[in-house]
């Protein structure tokens, strides 16, 4: 078995004091999970969390001024405050952007209210251009092909060279004054490649376009900084950070926020009704109709706790090294090709994969029988698959609480999956 880490890199994945952190993990030894790319386990601070919050400030934010609905709304509050000085959101002075920080059910539901309200801001029409990759999930394609039908707008691909990668001169002439919104992921789920958000939102501001990330794959992965990014807008689920499902965030430049008109109707999100219209509340409330899920707020705000207590470099380095030792275990299997780059330093988070003449359906399923579970199939990402010459592919996607005895047991799975199918390598 050939590899470029160092022996010290090896013993650094070979070690693993971070399962033991993990309830489903550490009470199921045998289980190999490489499926953090769709969501991620949560450590039991985040478990402990969400109990704790039912059972000792169960009550509607917002709306109470009792003791325990003051409690709840400091939850949110809370969240939002930390959640800001972890992606880099603050302003001049270094204070969190905390009302520029608004949640929702998920990332998918963070684009879908700004493709519903960005248009109006922009005055989108006849001879306008949207930018997207053409590397981008469903939640980040699918709202904007629906916008450009409504408006008449252009939908615009950013395409790929053959290493995978968006380049500057593709930049340089999809992003044209024609364009008014450019919506682009930070981190490939399907190709683990990280795109240059920053030369992307300088391009878009030059000819005066607004700038979305979709952050999903990268603000678990990566440091982000949303004023290094230069974005106007990124939008992120706490599930893939290890928080809890049902609650997303999107952050937005303060003014711009100001400016969209709301999504949802109804709840917290009015200041006055009358019979005839009404008056919104002040941003972030305008843009979160109902009651708010605190108990996901408070999990999520101890999930960063945790995540900081790591280090956030430090999840970040042994990532790196988790994914570059899985690309060349495969790249050691002469019937597995991997879907994106062979450069193992390209890949966060994500590898994606074919095992020749075998459905990725078939390899997943008899993988689970030894307890290995990665994903299969367009990973919500079928016209980049298309463009790529696929119809479907395996991935696993690794987490900081993975380990090499993972991605080895990873291998040997796959050794009898072909061996299943062709009686040897």
């Amino acid at each position: 078995m050939a590899t470029s880490l160092t022996n010290a890199q090896l013993a650094a994945i070979q070690k693993n004091p971070y399962k033991q952190d993990f309830p489903l993990l550490a009470n199921n030894p045998q289980l190999t999970f490489l499926d953090s790319a769709a969501t991620a386990q949560r450590p039991a601070a985040v478990l402990d969390a969400q109990r704790s919050f039912y059972e000792t400030m169960n009550a509607n934010p917002l709306r109470g001024l009792y003791k325990l609905s003051v409690a709840a709304t400091q939850a949110i509050d809370d969240a939002r405050s930390h959640i800001a000085r972890f992606i880099g959101a603050t302003d001049e002075t270094g204070t969190p952007q905390a009302n520029a920080i608004v949640f929702t059910r998920n990332a998918s539901e963070a684009l879908n209210l700004l493709a519903h309200t960005l248009p109006q801001v922009v005055s989108l029409g006849p001879g306008d251009e949207v930018v997207i990759s053409i590397m981008e999930h469903h939640s980040n394609l699918i709202p904007w092909q629906q916008v450009c039908a409504a408006t008449g707008a252009n939908l615009v691909y950013l395409r790929l060279d053959e290493g995978h990668c968006i380049t500057p001169a593709e930049i340089e002439n999809k992003i044209s004054p024609a364009t008014k919104i450019v919506s682009v992921t930070h981190v490939s789920n399907v190709l683990g490649i990280q795109n240059d958000i920053a030369a992307i939102a300088a391009r878009a501001h030059e000819v005066g376009a607004l700038c979305i990330a979709d952050g999903a794959q990268s603000v678990p992965h990566v440091q982000v900084d949303v004023r290094a990014l230069g974005c106007d807008f990124l939008a992120f689920s706490a599930h893939k950070l290890g928080g809890p499902l049902g609650i997303g965030v999107l952050w937005g430049k303060p003014e711009l926020l100001d400016a969209m008109p709301p999504f949802l109707t109804g709840g917290e999100m009015i200041d006055s009704v009358s019979e005839t219209g009404a008056v919104w509340s002040p941003v972030p409330q305008k843009f979160e109709a109902g009651t708010q899920d605190a108990a996901g707020a408070f999990a999520t705000n101890a999930c960063l706790d945790y995540l900081e207590s790591l280090g956030m470099d430090k999840v970040e380095e042994r990532e790196r090294l988790l994914a570059r030792y899985l690309c060349e275990r495969l790249q050691e299997r002469k019937y597995i090709t991997i879907v994106g780059s062979d450069d193992p330093a390209l890949h966060i988070g994500a590898v994606s994969f074919d095992v020749s003449g075998i459905h990725p359906h078939d390899v997943a399923s008899i993988l689970d029988m030894s307890n290995v579970c990665i994903r299969a199939g367009h990973h919500c990402a079928q016209p980049l698959l298309t463009y790529l010459g696929w119809r479907s592919t395996c991935r696993a996607s690794v987490a900081f609480y993975n380990d090499k005895n993972d991605i080895d047991r990873l291998v040997d799975g796959l050794d009898q999956v072909w061996g299943i199918f062709n009686g040897s390598r």
